[in-house]
């Protein structure tokens, strides 16, 4: 019973948050919540270095949205590459904890990449590749 009522306050608190101007209802839960204008800022300060890089991780909504778009890139040769999570790696730079992927490509290049991920951006749908690979359009 205290359990649930601690969830239900949880909830509570989230959708709170998010009528204060936070992104949404569950970003007090994940971490830092950052305002429109701020992740605006945040994105403009990314876009100095390589999308996918530990300083301008590529913006997704959710893991779904991070195999999405894996899903979508396509190595030198035009093959998909395969990919795998090496796991959560910190804070970035829109206040998210990221993610970061392991890129391989068989027969084409790169041989192997690192994209790094934020998966806490429901608004968000990235049509740009990391370097070194292009992007499928989105079906």
């Amino acid at each position: 019973m205290r359990t649930t009522h601690l969830l239900l306050a949880l909830a509570c608190a989230a959708l709170a948050g998010s009528a204060a101007g936070a992104q949404g209802p569950m970003c007090e839960l994940f971490g830092p919540c950052m305002t429109p204008a701020e992740v605006q800022k945040a994105v403009t300060r990314a876009a100095a270095y390589p999308l996918g890089s530990e300083r301008n991780p590529v913006r997704v909504n959710m893991p779904p949205g991070e195999r999405a778009y894996l899903d979508r890139l396509r190595c030198s040769d035009g093959s998909a590459p395969a990919y795998d999570r090496a796991g959560s790696v910190g804070e970035g730079p829109f206040g998210g904890i990221m993610d970061v992927y392991v890129v391989r490509c068989s027969g084409g290049r790169p041989a192997e990449a690192q994209v790094y991920m934020d998966m806490y951006h429901a608004d968000h749908l990235e049509d740009r590749p990391v370097p070194g690979f292009t992007i499928a359009p989105r079906s």
